[in-house]
């Protein structure tokens, strides 16, 4: 089968692999206009050597803070009774895996983030439950 290619659709094809650049096409003209992406979320404030957790995604809602001075290490520590978090920032300088399961079940989701710098705006699941590591 044979395919024809107009020069607008050629050049509507060009433009479109330009990144930041959107197309549109109406009566075989193609025009540009810039594409507007959604800004990157503003990490949130959480001080070296600390755990920090939002309740909601991007680091919003309500925020806890943990301290290895007051967390036992490679202790599950559940968050308080109906509480998640849905972002997290890992600044303790140890790896931090979080748990789905407020008991650190494995059965459920977990991840290890390493520390001295993870940020995570959109956790995979909900946070209920986390252990600090030794390094």
């Amino acid at each position: 089968m044979r395919h024809t290619v107009t020069a607008a659709a050629l050049s509507a094809t060009a433009v479109a692999l330009v990144p930041g650049v959107a197309t549109t096409a109406s009566a075989g003209v193609a025009t540009t206009a810039p594409r507007v992406s959604a800004p990157a979320p503003r990490l949130g404030a959480c001080e070296p050597g600390r755990l920090c957790l939002w309740e909601r995604a991007d680091f919003r809602g309500a925020g806890r803070t943990y301290e290895l001075s007051g967390t036992d290490i490679e202790s599950c520590v559940p968050l308080p009774d109906g509480l998640s978090a849905g972002s997290l920032a890992n600044r303790t300088g140890r790896p931090v895996t979080t748990y789905q399961s407020a008991e650190c079940a494995e059965t459920g989701e977990f991840d290890t983030y390493p520390g001295g710098g993870s940020w995570v705006p959109q956790s995979p699941y909900q946070v209920r439950a986390f252990k600090i590591w030794e390094s």
